[in-house]
């Protein structure tokens, strides 16, 4: 197998779209700067944006010098692509708060405080643009025919596009320029949702610097079971052990469909491929070793070694094979509220097992909700202090999704 990151990339199923095949093998022969840029819109990336974190990680390692470029100043205008609505306008402060808290997140995946990648924000040179010139010697190099003509945009005129998301493919566009000239970065990546604005970028740095630089996107990933990659029935799997534990992380790789195996240890691991070949050979019941491999994996690139552990003995203990519970997500509860009694509906909305009351009831109605193992048949069941085990309560919604409440 070549040390080529993009031949790296091919062979792991990672690109689909590219401007010049042959060029970009040819310029990742030598080191490069290159870029992936992430929207402040919230204060965690998910695992959607972990395809493009591998991809850079992947080109680091083969010698490459990644900048992860965090978008505080386009989070102020909201990309359309893939959006059927214009995105919730966030006020500067919160968006340049989650653009801090994701910095420090690529952080622990590229390691800008060692110097092996570049922190840098594009609210540093988009705030401070002055309108009339950004249009006069920026805006006159961009086609409205050919902007329209983007999928982006096409999808969005039915509906109605603001003119301030019109400007979002421009000044994309020209945080490429801006890499290029601070830089020398020569190559943009992203998910193939961005095509359009990538090539623009393209485009811009060819007419006003003379220069070919180049581009590439990544595959959307999508379940056999066609759902988008990263999202369960409580929302969005995220890379912050706040938002989503590692507990909870570690259960979204190893739950994952059988017929999605290979393709998930190629992108989300670092396994060499003879031996993601072996292990997505795997059939029946040993398949499920393959899925633990995914999963502690997966988990130490995003937690760590010791919470994947921890996260696999937590899991042997939910599921009866012994282990430790203490990294299993867990809710202290008053001694005090268990023993005026609390509505099951309550508490399994109040810990995230389901969305709402209505939920738990609906999920109470389909036989889904378990306390200590027994299922709850009752919408209007309480827990007491009856229910108390040494290992706390143990609270089960479906066949996978555990939660503990520890007495205090």
């Amino acid at each position: 197998m070549s040390d080529n990151a993009f031949d790296i990339l091919t062979e792991r199923g990672f690109i689909a779209q590219v401007t010049d095949e042959a060029a970009v093998r040819e310029m990742l022969a030598q080191p490069i700067v290159c870029y992936v840029g992430f929207d402040g819109t919230a204060d965690s990336l998910h695992v959607g944006n972990l395809v493009t974190i591998m991809s850079l990680m992947h080109l680091q390692r083969a010698g490459h010098k990644p900048i992860g470029l965090v978008g505080g100043g386009t989070t102020m205008i909201g990309d359309p692509s893939g959006k059927t609505e214009l995105r919730q306008m966030l006020d500067e402060a919160a968006i340049q708060a989650n653009g801090r808290r994701l910095h420090q997140q690529l952080n622990h995946y590229l390691n800008f405080d060692g110097g092996q990648a570049i922190a840098e924000n594009n609210a540093n040179w988009l705030l401070k643009l002055n309108y009339v010139t950004f249009l006069r010697e920026i805006g006159r190099h961009f086609s409205v025919n050919r902007m329209l003509a983007a999928e982006a945009y096409k999808q969005r005129l039915e509906r109605g596009l603001s003119f301030i998301e019109f400007n979002y493919q421009i000044l994309q566009a020209y945080d490429y320029l801006e890499l290029y000239r601070r830089y020398k970065c020569v190559l943009q990546m992203g998910g193939d949702d961005q095509w359009g604005n990538i090539l623009a970028g393209v485009d811009l740095v060819r007419r006003i610097e003379g220069v070919t630089v180049q581009a590439m996107t990544y595959n959307l990933l999508t379940t056999a079971s066609g759902a988008k990659m990263g999202k369960t029935a409580a929302g969005a799997v995220w890379l912050s052990a706040e938002k989503f534990s590692p507990y909870d992380y570690y259960q979204y790789w190893i739950n994952c469909d059988d017929r999605d195996v290979g393709k998930l240890l190629r992108i989300f691991t670092f396994l060499p491929i003879e031996e993601i070949r072996r292990l997505e050979a795997l059939e029946g019941a040993v398949l499920r070793e393959a899925k633990r491999i995914l999963a502690h994996e997966a988990t130490v690139i995003t937690h760590g070694e010791a919470e994947a552990i921890a996260a696999a003995e937590a899991a042997r203990a939910a599921f009866g094979g012994g282990g430790e519970m203490e990294a299993m997500p867990t809710t202290n509860i008053d001694a005090n509220r268990l023993a005026a009694g609390i509505s099951v509906l309550e508490i399994f909305a109040e810990v995230g097992l389901a969305k709402s009351r209505s939920e738990a009831r609906r999920m109470v109605e389909q036989g889904g909700v378990y306390v200590n193992d027994n299922r709850v048949d009752n919408h209007e069941a309480q827990l007491t202090s009856a229910d108390v085990t040494p290992h706390g309560i143990m609270l089960r919604a479906g066949k996978k999704k555990y939660h503990r409440l520890v007495i205090s």
